[in-house]
């Protein structure tokens, strides 16, 4: 109970520290959906008779994606980096505070604001990462797989939200009961308690990294009995 009293009180200061009064989750939400969408889709249009060997860039990126998605979570977004220390900041001392394991679900659509990646991270994503990578893949391979490495990347990235999103929702709401969505809601939440959030269960989407890396927690042993951090 006291735990509880103590994170319903840091999301009442959250609430009026950081998110500002006109704020309004849904269009965050949009703009997160709309704006992933619409690269996708100019990406898509670009695309010149592409050979079958090209297409072959879309599960290749996606497993890239998702391992530069265990890394990113597993070291900046939960160790502090001098030139990423905002990073580390508003995911591991204040997500994780606002989102503990047996308190996963928001309250209301205000609460989105400590789900998804603000808007100017978006577009920081877009130009300082997709963008000079996509040069290079457009250097190396050509148009077809550049393009094919964008829409897979920001595709990714959609999920990535989306996914993340729903396991911050109640889990018996319908999104709570799409197939599959238990299982990896149950992984995100196993990261959430404090005791296993700096080792286990790095990947927010599918556990590949997880899988690879040894960081994958699975059973369903008490977790007083698990190995020290």
């Amino acid at each position: 109970m006291k735990n509880n009293k103590k994170l319903q009180e840091y999301r009442q200061s959250y609430r009026a520290d950081f998110i500002g009064r006109h704020y309004n989750g849904w269009l965050h939400l949009a703009f997160t959906v709309s704006a992933s969408l619409a690269v996708i889709a100019y990406s898509l249009l670009q695309l010149k008779e592409p050979t079958w060997y090209q297409w072959l860039t879309v599960p290749l990126a996606f497993v890239y994606t998702n391992l530069m998605e265990y890394w990113g979570h597993r070291g900046p977004m939960h160790n502090r980096r001098k030139w990423l220390g905002g990073v580390y900041q508003r995911h591991t001392l204040r997500h994780h505070r606002f989102f503990r394991h047996d308190v996963m679900a928001y309250g209301d659509s205000r609460d989105f604001h400590a789900v998804l990646f603000p808007p100017v991270l978006v577009v920081f994503f877009l130009l300082l990462t997709v963008v000079p990578s996509a040069l290079l893949v457009y250097w190396l391979l050509g148009a077809n797989v550049a393009w094919l490495y964008a829409a897979t990347v920001f595709g990714y990235f959609l999920n990535y939200e989306l996914l993340h999103f729903g396991y911050h929702m109640d889990k018996d709401s319908w999104v709570g009961r799409l197939p599959g969505m238990a299982t990896l809601r149950r992984l995100h939440t196993r990261h959430h308690d404090p005791r296993l959030m700096q080792c286990y269960n790095f990947n927010i989407t599918y556990p590949i990294g997880d899988w690879l890396f040894g960081t994958l927690y699975r059973t369903d042993r008490n977790t007083e009995s698990v190995r020290a951090c």
